[in-house]
Parts: C-alpha cells; sequence; structure tokens
C-alpha cells in the first residue's frame, strides 16, 4: 500500500467503500422490501383466522373434530398454497395440522407474539414457523372458542413453505440476477465518475509536488509559475498550499540570492583588506630590511625617518587589524546595543573636541546646527560616538581648505536627525550603490583605514533599528544622515 501514490491509494479506498455502500444499499434495499411485502400480506389476511375459527365445521357437541379440522385445513390450503393453517392449545402446543410428514419440525409456538398481534401491536409481527427450528413469519391468527370456553387458537403462516420455495426459484432466476446487475453497473460507473473526480481534484496535487521534487532555490519562478492569489474566502486548500509553496519558493530564492550576494561582499572584502595588508606589510618589511643591511651606512636622520615610516606603516596595519576585529563583532550578531538617554548635542560637541586640531590643522571650521528643545535619544552611547567620528573623520579628509564640515541635529517627533555633511567632492557615481556594502575607495582614501568606516557605521545603525543614508548628489560635497530614536518621557 505505502508504494502506491495518494491518487492511488484514494482510488481504492473510494472503490471499496463504493463497493461497501452498495451491498449495505442492496441489503436494506431487499430487507425494505421483504418487510413491505410482509406487512401487505399480514394486513390484508389479518381476518383469515378469525373467519376459520367461527366456521361450525370445526366443532360439534362433543368438541373439535378433528377429521373436519384436517379436512377444513387441507381444503384452505389447496385455495391458497401460500398459507399453512395450525391449531394450537391455549400454551401455544400444536394440536391440529395439514403439514407433509416430516415437515413439522416444531411441536409448539411462541404465544407472545399472537398475544402481540391480538392487542392491535404495529405491523408486521412475525411469529414462529412451525416447519422451520428457527424461521419466523408473518401469520393470522384468531382465539378458538367453544361452548364460552378457551381452546386455544387458530394460527395461520400467510408466507408459507410452497411460497418460500416459489420466492427462491424465481429470486434465483430473475430477482437476484436483476439485484447484482444493478448493483455491479451502479459500482462500475461509480468507480469511474469517482476515479475521474480523484484525478481531476488530485491534478493540481500533483503538479505541486513534481514542483517540490523539482525545486531549485536558485529558479523557483521556473519550477512553479505563480498561481492566482486565493481571496479571503478561497476554500481550495491545494490553491492555498500552491500559493504559500510559491511564497515560499520565492522567499527561499530572494534568500539565496541574498547569501549569495552577501558570500561574494564577503570575498571582496576578504580581497581588499588582503590587499591593503600586504602594501603596508611590503612597505613595513622594505624599510626594516633596508634598516638592517644599510645599517652602518645610514646617517642618524636617514636611520630615524625609515623608522618613521616604518612604524606609520605599523600603525596602519594595526587600524586596519582593528577596523576588521571591530565589524566581525558587529556581524557575528553577539554585540547588544546598551542604550541609555542621553543628549545628542552633547555629544557632537565631545566629538568636535577630538578633531578641533586635525580640522585646524587643513583649515577647516566644523559647525554644530543644533535647533533648542532638542529631546534626548535612546541609543548606545559608544556607538553612536563611533559613528559621528567615522563620519567626521570622512568628511574632513574630504574637505578642501578652505571649508566646513556641519553637523545638522533636526527634531523628527519620534526621534532625532543627524546630518554630516562635508564641501568636498561628493560621491562618485559608481561608488554609490555599493557605497555600504563593501570597502570604498571613499571611505578608504590616504588615511590609515582599510575603507571598512561606513560598513562599521551601517552596522552599528542597524543594531539601533535605524540606518545610513546618502543624501541625494546636490554638486557641493556628500551628506550623509541617519535617525535615533527619541528618549521615553
Amino acid at each position: 500500500m505505502n508504494r502506491l501514490t495518494l491518487s492511488q491509494r484514494l482510488s481504492a479506498v473510494f472503490a471499496v467503500l463504493l463497493l461497501a455502500c452498495c451491498g449495505a444499499s442492496a441489503w436494506l434495499q431487499i430487507a425494505g422490501s421483504t418487510r413491505h411485502e410482509q406487512e401487505i400480506v399480514q394486513r390484508v389476511s389479518l381476518d383469515l383466522a378469525r373467519q376459520i375459527a367461527g366456521s361450525s365445521q370445526l366443532m360439534d357437541k362433543d368438541g373439535l373434530r378433528p377429521q373436519a379440522v384436517r379436512r377444513l385445513f387441507s381444503q384452505l390450503m389447496a385455495v391458497n398454497p401460500s398459507v399453512e393453517v395450525y391449531l394450537l392449545g391455549p400454551q401455544g402446543r400444536i394440536m391440529g395440522n395439514d403439514a407433509p410428514p416430516g415437515h413439522l419440525k416444531r411441536d409448539s409456538v411462541d404465544i407472545a407474539p399472537i398475544r402481540q398481534l391480538l392487542a392491535g401491536a404495529p405491523l408486521p409481527v412475525l411469529g414462529d414457523d412451525p416447519r422451520s427450528l428457527h424461521g419466523r413469519k408473518v401469520f393470522s391468527a384468531a382465539p378458538l372458542y367453544i361452548d364460552g370456553r378457551d381452546h386455544g387458537y387458530i394460527y395461520v403462516v400467510l408466507m408459507g413453505e410452497n411460497r418460500d420455495a416459489l420466492a427462491a426459484d424465481l429470486n434465483a432466476n430473475s430477482t437476484l440476477h436483476t439485484i447484482l446487475w444493478s448493483i455491479a453497473l451502479v459500482a462500475l460507473l461509480g468507480l469511474i465518475a469517482g476515479l475521474t473526480a480523484f484525478r481531476l481534484i488530485t491534478r493540481p496535487l500533483r503538479k505541486l509536488t513534481a514542483a517540490v521534487r523539482d525545486f531549485d532555490s536558485g529558479d523557483a519562478a521556473a519550477v512553479l509559475p505563480p498561481a492566482p492569489r486565493p481571496n479571503g474566502g478561497e476554500r481550495d486548500e491545494i490553491l492555498v498550499l500552491r500559493q504559500a509553496f510559491g511564497q515560499m519558493a520565492q522567499r527561499i530564492s530572494d534568500q539565496w540570492a541574498e547569501l549569495s550576494r552577501q558570500d561574494q561582499q564577503r570575498r571582496e572584502i576578504v580581497a581588499n583588506i588582503s590587499h591593503d595588508l600586504r602594501t603596508p606589510l611590503t612597505s613595513l618589511h622594505g624599510y626594516l630590511e633596508t634598516l638592517l643591511l644599510k645599517a652602518d651606512t645610514l646617517d642618524v636622520a636617514e636611520r630615524r625617518r625609515y623608522l618613521e615610516i616604518a612604524l606609520g606603516q605599523s600603525r596602519k596595519v594595526g587600524r586596519l587589524a582593528q577596523e576588521l576585529f571591530e565589524l566581525a563583532r558587529l556581524e557575528s550578531g553577539l554585540v547588544r546595543a546598551e542604550k541609555e538617554n542621553f543628549s545628542l548635542a552633547d555629544l557632537v560637541q565631545d566629538v568636535f573636541q577630538k578633531f578641533e586640531l586635525a580640522a585646524e590643522a587643513r583649515g577647516l571650521r566644523l559647525h554644530a546646527d543644533v535647533p533648542r528643545a532638542l529631546p534626548p535619544v535612546s541609543a548606545d552611547l559608544g556607538m553612536i560616538e563611533r559613528v559621528l567620528t567615522n563620519l567626521l573623520d570622512n568628511a574632513i579628509r574630504h574637505s578642501p581648505a578652505p571649508g566646513t564640515v556641519r553637523v545638522a541635529l533636526q527634531n523628527r517627533g519620534a526621534g532625532v536627525r543627524v546630518q554630516v555633511s562635508d564641501e568636498g567632492p561628493g560621491i562618485p557615481a559608481e561608488l554609490r550603490e555599493t557605497l555600504f556594502e563593501r570597502p570604498s575607495a571613499f571611505s578608504r582614501g590616504n588615511h590609515e583605514g582599510g575603507g571598512l568606516g561606513l560598513l562599521i557605521v551601517r552596522r552599528i545603525l542597524q543594531l539601533h533599528g535605524s540606518d545610513i543614508r546618502l543624501e541625494p548628489d546636490t554638486g557641493n560635497g556628500a551628506a550623509f544622515s541617519f535617525e535615533l530614536a527619541s528618549a521615553s518621557p
């Protein structure tokens, strides 16, 4: 059974149930027809026993006349061969009959059904068949009185032995065949209709099964064409299942594409980091090797210059390793933002103090636009300080002298918007789409980092439920913005 398909199993179960239902229907029909016939026969012949009991031929001054009883019974059974007449005692003992020798199987009859019939019980009422050990048949009965005394009952079996033999012969030749052929025809037509219906009903399920079997996460749309979207009252479970699988397949396909894209980005990051590490390490190795080979020929000034260059390259490698470690921690999912309420305006002033000397050395001015009644924000103070530090560092390095680097704060009701802008050349068009996804030349510049600053900024803001945004190109430098949630009152 387990080797059959769902459609085949449903068809087999349906065929068995159909045959069982046809058999039960035929049995109920035959039983109902038989009971109906019994009721009609009993109702029509209900007074037959009473008429026989009132016959003067059954008694004389000395009581019952056995020969007359046998002769009358024989005449009645000759006129109507389907009836059998018996004379019963008060307790149901058979005292007179005209049965052929050996046909009588009982010597008494249960009188309880007789009393029920005489009391007017609903028809048909079945009583014992004297010619059968266990058979029960419809009958007519009447009490027999002689000189006012109860002498028993007249008991008439209305559908006797002769009638049963004739009915059995007819059933064997006609009725039974008709019923069997009717059942077979109904079962065949029902089976054909059921198998066709099952095939039509399960066809979408077979298609869905084939789609699941052939599913390729890289091309889900080709495997399963879009199904009509079910409305709110849709009752077709297969259509709903197909729609759900289509959505799941599309989601898996999108997730696979996103994983592939992220994997490609990681490969590019590794390649960029490898390149950025190789350059300073090669320079560091070269200067240290030169110092080793020419230690006796270099004067103090040259030796000091070589050492300073080597130290600078060492710092660059250290800073790159620190950025890479920080980015890995942020993407690991283990870092959580420890939020607290603080004034963003105060934090901006603190960060400005860190860059005052660097800005003055490059001929730049730092300016903060802070509105009055600016609400505090709820965020991780250290992380947001790192965001502002990275953005201001990029802005200062890309702003020509003289120029101004601005940090503008704006109250947005549910949050505070922060914008950091400079007056540099702006972001090239070819870098805009991937600026926050991979190390960029804009973020790298000439400083000692590896171009990971904007990636770190974006990951920190995502931990706060926000994101970094590059404002549309205005032709006057670059502007980055993000929002932080206001502190709850």
